[in-house]
């Protein structure tokens, strides 16, 4: 059988993790008592310190907010998936909390963490729009729950009592506001104004995974790789910090989930969170950081090292962003040779950049992506992402979409020698398929 090709996994190529400069790293901290000491202890809840000042000085810089982002809007985490699930542990409450909202299609894994927060069969898809989001979907839907909640008496938390550092939302709304994984889609400045006042008036947390924000490039084909040392569109985190006079209340209506899994390493294990200072403190105030104290804290001192001295910074810009723009243009230009003339097609974007780690395709009439997915694996060795993986788990909304008209490709993770030959295979299967119908 032809070679394997793995045009599905989402990790970062091996050659690309910044093996020398851990190292360096790594050496430094644990040579010197004055890092290593704090390193190997608890830390305080809220992560290591100086790690949180150079990543509050990156952020400014990188997004440019209004004001200097302060390290007290920030908590070092375990990552975004484990700080996705100590969020909901704090912020939320099994009973009174009506739904998770979630863009759809999504990022299938984060439904497990819903569902063991106590939310299965409580999640709710919201279809993606031209802008990112149907905001009219999201709002009819958040009028109707709360319809639902009142008639039924739901007015109290029942299973979280009061807490100084804490608060308890009614909604919860998941989304990953830029380059979104699988659609690439990135949501409109508009649509994430619209998103935070609506989300000030039915008292929901919106939750962004900003995971991919510093792999950007231009969407462009021709365009000359030129990295850029700014944020295409303002975050949901700083649009609730400055629109229309900023918070309702001390905790906010919005948190930014970051993490360095695509940029050092996923093994690091170590991200971040920002919102609103009281936010941020009730955060690093869930049990498990009480009482382990702060995630990450040993490899926080490392990733420190790598932010600190601006290497992580001369990693993106020099390696990581010029690699997965030239990785997207074989994938896009072998999509172009063997998928579009079949009648596949890339959605359109209004954007200027694009970035991240995939590419969703809309396929034509007479396939499936469950039918391609599998043929693709056993008659060309090729592996994807059937649509339909994308669904919102657990989504019991009437009408709700299975995505089997859509397929994901990652081009992050497979060499790049293969990328072009995989889509090729991949329409070889495809083309399969279409004649037989």
């Amino acid at each position: 059988m032809a070679t394997s090709i793995d045009l599905f996994r989402g990790w970062p190529n091996p050659a690309l993790l910044p093996v020398q400069s851990i190292a360096k790293a790594s050496s430094i901290a644990l040579s010197t008592p004055s890092i290593f000491q704090p390193g190997l202890q608890y830390g305080p809840d809220e992560g290591y310190g100086p790690l949180r000042q150079h990543l509050a000085d990156w952020l400014t810089s990188f997004y440019r907010p209004k004001e200097p982002i302060s390290e007290a809007r920030i908590c070092v985490t375990g990552g975004a998936s484990q700080n996705l699930a100590c969020v909901l542990q704090v912020f939320t409450d099994a009973a009174y909390t009506r739904n998770i909202w979630v863009v759809a299609p999504t990022y299938y894994l984060a439904c497990r963490i819903f569902h063991d927060a106590g939310f299965m069969n409580r999640l709710r898809g919201v279809p993606e729009d031209t802008e990112g989001i149907d905001i009219g979907f999201l709002e009819k839907g958040l009028q109707e729950a709360e319809a639902k909640a009142n008639a039924e008496g739901n007015t109290q938390p029942r299973y979280k009592l009061p807490r100084p550092w804490s608060k308890i939302y009614k909604h919860v709304f998941y989304l990953t506001s830029t380059f979104a994984n699988p659609s690439m889609k990135v949501v409109s400045v508009r649509r994430r104004e619209q998103l935070i006042r609506l989300a000030r008036r039915y008292d929901v947390l919106v939750i962004s995974d900003d995971v991919y924000d510093f792999l950007q490039w231009p969407s462009d084909m021709s365009a000359t790789i030129s990295p850029s040392d700014k944020a295409a569109v303002p975050r949901l985190v700083d649009i609730d910090r400055y629109l229309d006079g900023g918070p309702v209340d001390d905790f906010g209506n919005s948190m930014s989930n970051g993490s360095f899994s695509k940029l050092v390493g996923p093994g690091v294990r170590t991200g971040w969170a920002e919102g609103t200072y009281k936010f941020a403190y009730g955060l690093s105030q869930a049990g498990s950081s009480r009482s382990g104290g702060a995630p990450s804290q040993l490899t926080a001192t490392f990733v420190d090292q790598l932010v600190s001295t601006g290497t992580l910074q001369r990693h993106i810009s020099s390696e990581l962003i010029p690699t997965y723009q030239a990785r997207y243009r074989e994938v896009m230009s072998a999509i172009s040779a063997h998928l579009v003339p079949l009648g596949f097609s890339v959605p359109a974007s209004a954007q200027p950049i694009v970035g991240g780690f995939f590419i969703w395709l809309d396929l034509p009439a007479g396939l499936t992506s469950s039918v391609l997915a599998d043929r693709a694996a056993a008659e060309e060795n090729v592996k994807i992402g059937s649509g339909t993986l994308f669904q919102v788990e657990g989504d019991c909304t009437e009408g709700r979409q299975d995505f089997e008209d859509g397929i994901r490709l990652s081009f992050g993770w497979e060499e790049f020698g293969l990328l072009s030959e995989g889509v090729e295979r991949l329409g070889k299967a495809a083309r399969r398929i279409l004649n037989t119908r």
